[in-house]
Parts: structure tokens; sequence; C-alpha cells
């Protein structure tokens, strides 16, 4: 994500990037950020996370892994940074800890900045509430072979959506396996399916199905440029906030 979002903010007349950050040892640390991701010299070389320290940045945009954005955010939270996380997995103990720091800035956390999964998050609530509760809920998610946690951040955002909506808790009615001789699908579960090939970029789909119809709602990402242009767009609205924990949802006005 840090070449997508490089290429996003040196398109935009909003931003300038201030720094780069990768991880100790990383062979892109110190090149230029702009021709590593191809749009040009940028005259900021990619560095350790101390450049955040003392960087010219107004905003911190995190798309890591939870322990290293907690890191990085205890720094933001030092300099009075707002900050994006598109980070997922985070743990139960993790999320508390994003509630305390947010108790000091600007913290946007969401586990898709899509613009358009955000409106798919609205509408799957929506369709729930319409339907009644004789439709059985599945999710499926596909992405490419290298993701490393499973079930997606946005899946599971989509099957808690699903269980509020009933007034179920998930970790009671999530399915994420079946095989063998399975017996009738209870009336409480949803099933939360995992598929990992190729180049996919992200695909989620919500199913709805009923006796006799069924609905499907459906995004696919034809590229990472939707999550970076998201990040973006959150960025513009959290700059002006005050501090609290914020999602892409509060920032659309569709919560």
């Amino acid at each position: 994500m840090g070449i997508e979002l490089i290429r996003a903010i040196s398109g935009s007349k909003d931003f300038i990037l201030s720094a780069g950050i990768e991880k100790k040892h990383h062979p892109l640390l110190g090149k230029d950020a702009g021709m590593v991701a191809g749009v040009g010299e940028l005259r900021v070389k990619i560095s350790e996370e101390r450049i955040l320290e003392n960087c010219s940045a107004d905003l911190l945009i995190e798309f890591t892994q939870p322990e290293p954005t907690l890191a990085h955010l205890k720094i933001a939270q030092k300099r009075k940074l707002p900050a994006v996380v598109g980070t997922t997995g985070f743990s139960e103990n993790q999320k508390q800890k994003l509630k305390q720091i947010a108790k000091t800035i600007p913290l946007l956390v969401s586990p898709n900045l899509s613009t358009g999964v955000n409106v798919l998050f609205f509408l799957v609530k929506q369709a729930v509430r319409l339907l009644g509760p004789g439709y059985d809920l599945e999710v499926i998610e596909a992405h490419h072979q290298l993701k490393k946690d499973a079930p997606s951040g946005t899946a599971m955002r989509l099957a808690e959506i699903l269980a509020e909506a009933r007034g179920w808790s998930l970790d009671q009615v999530a399915c994420y396996h079946r095989q063998g001789i399975t017996g009738a699908r209870p009336k409480a579960q949803i099933g939360i399916q995992t598929i990992r090939a190729g180049d996919i970029v992200g695909e989620h789909t919500v199913l709805l199905a009923g006796i006799g119809e069924r609905i499907e709602l459906t995004h696919r990402a034809g590229s990472r440029q939707s999550f970076a242009q998201g990040a973006l767009r959150a960025s513009l609205w959290l700059i002006n906030q005050p501090p609290g924990l914020y999602s892409m949802q509060d920032c659309l006005g569709i919560k």
C-alpha cells in the first residue's frame, strides 16, 4: 500500500509527502520514495520509523501490521498528529489501546478505506433490516495468495454488521468451515468463507438467501488505488476533527 499512497499523494493538489517509513534493514531504505513508486524524484527518502519524531508531517497514514502501527501511533500521539489507520488484524487488547490513543488525537481506523466498500457496509445493514429474519447470511471474500490474515478485516466487519443487525453475538454464530455431514444449517449462523488465489486485489460478497430468491451485494477492487484515494479522503476530513475514534462511515456521513 505504501507505493499506492505515494502515487496518490504525488497526484494530489491537497497533499505533500513528508516521509515514507519502512522497517529496519528493508532494501528500500534510503531510496527516493517517488522513484520507488515510479512517479519521479520527490526528494523524500524512505526511512526508519524514527523519522516520525521530527519530520514536517501534519498527519500520519498507516498501513502496516498491528504492532508497528501501535508503535507509530505512540509517536503520533506525542506529536498530536491525527492518524488514518488501514491496518487490519488487531487483537481485542490492541483495539483497547487504539481507544486510549484516540482520547488524545483524532484517529480514524477502518478495515477498508475504500469509499465503495464503506457504502457496501451501509447497504448491507439496510438490506438485513428490510429483508427481515427469513434470510440466511453468508460472507465470501477473496484475496491474493500473499495476504497474511484470514478472514480479511473487511469480511469480519461485514459479518459484524450482519450480526449487529440481527441482534446476535458474532462469536456465537460465526461459521468459518463446513465439512462432512453438517446437518441442516442453523438459522442463527453467519458463514464466513475465505479464498486465497493468484493476484486478486480484493472481493467481498454478502449473500442474503431466502426461499425462492437471493440477493448478492458485491464489491470488487480492481486496484489498490481505491484504498489510497479513500485514505486521502479520510485524511482531509480527519484533520479538522477533535480527538476521538472515528471510522470511514463517520467520514462519509453514513454511519
